[in-house]
């Protein structure tokens, strides 16, 4: 029994010496600043939302609805009277009829389709006079695609009770699961024996659209008729042609191709400002050049041998032995001294339109 032990103890040792000999050969084959694949920065092209779209009525409002000031509800209520066997003799015979409005309605596909039987969340919004869409409900309606407006063709019916998610906006409500596919709705994205990879907007420029066609080559090592797989179009979009081993399997090659490595791109410095809620967030890299800013009875001014003038609130910032200032310690120091939200937006504006701020300017 004591030699079994002595041989499981040996055999656990020899498991975790051949593990960590394992693991450093993995960190040598795969090196540090290729952490990343190739789905992490670019999308297939055919893999993104599609949204569904109809008008229709919503019933069972408690008088809150479009009534006899929006005639277009009243020519629909009418025909929709007339296909169930109901018909009236004028439209205006129904102008007192306040519990119905005349709605837009919208359903989101996923990037990855939708078959006959799912059933999507719908968002439905007035279009008329109603006043709210509470306690509604939404008659069928019928759910045409984005293509072909002249021809549209019906993809789904929405029906069901109105839920309101944000009661300072009544007129806009949602129905949980109110879409009903009745086809199957798929976007193609093999065309012509090729796929297309496209950059999400904090990658794409002309270099890491270059760099990507050039690791898809190099790292999958497969010519078709004598060229390279992948090439860089602009400077949001890579072309890959399908090799014919693949053209019965393409979703085999697609995965491939989106789980070849590559090394970690930086993303350029940028400032995102939501001017509704006043938020900033700052990349850490984003720098600005020497300027001087007068906003109301604040004074900014920045770069070496930044001094106090007299008067007012002041916010030095002088950078030790650099000719350039963190963005970052700008907005700590105008925060110091208790400068508004607000306030700092517009400074940061101000930045921006001098030519003074060294990173992208989003706002929100």
């Amino acid at each position: 029994m004591e030699a079994f032990r002595q041989c499981k103890r040996f055999w656990n040792i020899l498991s975790g010496i051949r593990a960590a000999v394992w693991l450093l050969v993995l960190g040598l084959a795969w090196p540090s600043e290729a952490k990343t694949t190739i789905k992490s920065i670019c999308r297939l092209k055919g893999q993104e939302e599609n949204t569904l779209h109809g008008m229709g009525l919503v019933v069972g409002l408690k008088g809150t609805g479009d009534g006899g000031a929006f005639l277009p509800t009243m020519r629909s209520l009418a025909m929709t009277m007339q296909l169930m066997g109901k018909p009236v003799q004028a439209p205006t015979e129904l102008k007192d009829a306040k519990n119905v409005a005349l709605v837009l309605v919208t359903a989101t596909v996923p990037p990855g389709g939708a078959r006959q039987g799912d059933r999507l969340d719908c968002v439905v919004s007035s279009i008329g006079a109603a006043k709210s869409l509470k306690g509604g409900r939404l008659f069928l309606t019928p759910l045409v695609g984005p293509e072909n407006p002249q021809n549209p063709r019906v993809y789904a019916f929405a029906e069901g009770l109105i839920s309101i998610e944000d009661e300072s906006t009544p007129t806009i409500g949602k129905i949980a699961g109110g879409c009903r596919m009745e086809e199957d709705f798929f976007t193609p994205f093999v065309k012509d024996g090729r796929i297309t990879l496209v950059l999400d907007p904090n990658h794409a420029d002309f270099q890491t659209a270059s760099d990507v066609a050039e690791w898809i080559n190099s790292q999958l090592s497969i010519q078709v008729e004598g060229k390279p797989l992948a090439r860089a179009i602009n400077q949001q979009n890579i072309e890959v042609r399908i090799p014919p081993q693949y053209h019965d399997d393409p979703v085999l090659f697609i995965s491939q191709v989106l789980a070849t490595p590559v090394q970690a791109q930086p993303v350029l410095p940028r400032v995102v400002v939501n001017e509704r809620t006043g938020s900033i967030v700052i990349s850490g890299d984003v720098e600005i050049g020497p300027v001087v800013v007068t906003h109301k009875n604040v004074v900014v001014e920045t770069g070496p041998g930044a001094a106090a003038p007299t008067g007012g609130r002041f916010a030095p910032i002088d950078p030790e032995q650099a000719q350039t200032a963190k963005l970052k310690a700008l907005v700590e120091a105008l925060n110091a001294v208790h400068v508004p939200p607000q306030d700092i937006i517009d400074i940061l504006k101000g930045i921006d339109r001098n030519g003074k701020l060294h990173g992208k300017l989003i706002l929100q």
